[in-house]
Order: C-alpha cells, then structure tokens, then sequence
C-alpha cells in the first residue's frame, strides 16, 4: 500500500526561504501509530527521495495531536532564487505519495 492511500494529506509548505517541511497527516491513530512504528518517513527516506545529503534533512517528528508526521530539509534552492521554479513549495510533496507503508 502506498502512503498517498492512507493518508489524508500529503502536503509541502515554505518554512522560510531556505526550508521546505511536510506534512502527513493521518485519518485514525491506528493507522498513524503504525506509521510511526514502521518508521516509514525517517531521514534516510527523506534525503533519498529528495536527493540530499541527510544532513539537510533537519528534522522528521511524529505530532500525536494532529495523527501527523512532520519532516523538515533544507531548500536545495533558496525562494525565489534564479533557477527555483516553487516560490511557494507547495509542489514538493509527490515523492511522498508512493512511500510504501505495510497496515
């Protein structure tokens, strides 16, 4: 099962001009929990399906409140820099969508 099938948003915001963050969020804490325990987004993942060092990967954080998981890296161009084509980074986020997750 891909993450795009158990998760109720999928999305990619600016955190800043030179940070770019995910969110995921999930519809029941079933199937939150068992995101969080198969680790699934960790920053291994993160910097593989971005192309980065890991060390641009700056933070994946489970949010229990919001059944959400939220990971954060650096730009790899700043917004609105020559050569950067989403000022906004709200277009980032498709790679996520076929992480494979076991439920």
């Amino acid at each position: 099962m891909k993450l795009k099938d158990v998760a109720v948003v999928i999305r990619s915001k600016n955190a800043g001009p030179y940070e770019l963050t995910f969110d995921i969020v999930f519809n029941d804490k079933e199937t939150y929990e068992k995101a969080i325990s198969q680790n699934i987004i960790n920053p291994a993942t993160i910097a593989s399906l971005y192309s980065l060092s890991p060390s641009d990967v700056i933070d994946v954080i489970g949010f229990p409140a919001a059944l959400a998981i939220k990971a954060t890296i650096v730009r790899p161009i700043g917004s609105g820099n020559l050569g950067e084509r989403d000022v906004y980074g709200a277009q980032q986020h498709a790679p996520l969508m076929d992480v494979q997750i076991n439920l």
